[in-house]
């Protein structure tokens, strides 16, 4: 039964690009893609908030420094303050809207596959690569739009969120299988001995 779903739900353009990448022998189970489009998660809870007070406070900064007059004169704010809120103002509004998009466009190239030796993921041309017999963990997510994600990486929170995977997930370092459909049977296939 799990077989047959996942044989049907196999990307074949996502199984072509891993042709060159396979050793001898060694064949795909499953390929697929991450859902594609803007897509929030629960770490959006906090995520959210946060960059909604950094990046209004950004936005007060600016305008207050530059709708005051320029020129020196008594009350005028110096170039120094008015050029120090505009890194500021860019970081804000990356973390409002830019990183969605941009873990939109990240995910368009991301190809996932399970072969009978191995979890392969390729993003553009970085290609990566995990032994299932020494997957250092496997935890499945399922969210409430019937994706879900399997991770292959370290299970402590502290080292998931010293990079910007924490913003963006489709640049998780630590090997994952981000919203994919039908989670739970690629999940089994992972863990089911190989035949």
């Amino acid at each position: 039964m799990v077989g047959a779903t996942l044989r049907r739900m196999r990307d074949m353009k996502a199984e072509a690009a891993f042709q060159s990448y396979l050793f001898p022998g060694e064949r795909i189970r499953w390929s697929g893609r991450p859902r594609q489009g803007i897509a929030f998660g629960a770490r959006d809870i906090f995520l959210i908030p946060f960059s909604l007070l950094w990046g209004g406070f950004a936005i007060f900064w600016n305008v207050m420094v530059w709708s005051e007059p320029f020129g020196g004169g008594d009350g005028a704010p110096p170039l120094f303050f008015r050029l120090w809120g505009l890194p500021f103002l860019i970081v804000g509004l990356y973390l409002i809207a830019g990183r969605f998009v941009h873990d939109a466009w990240l995910r368009k190239s991301l190809r996932y596959a399970v072969s009978d030796q191995r979890i392969l993921i390729l993003r553009n041309r970085k290609f990566s690569s995990f032994d299932i017999e020494r997957l250092p963990r496997l935890d499945l997510t399922e969210h409430r739009d019937g994706t879900g994600t399997i991770d292959f990486g370290p299970a402590n929170i502290f080292s998931a969120m010293n990079g910007m995977d924490w913003w963006v997930p489709a640049l998780n370092r630590f090997g994952q299988f981000f919203r994919i459909a039908a989670p739970r049977e690629v999940y089994r296939l992972i863990r089911e001995p190989r035949a």
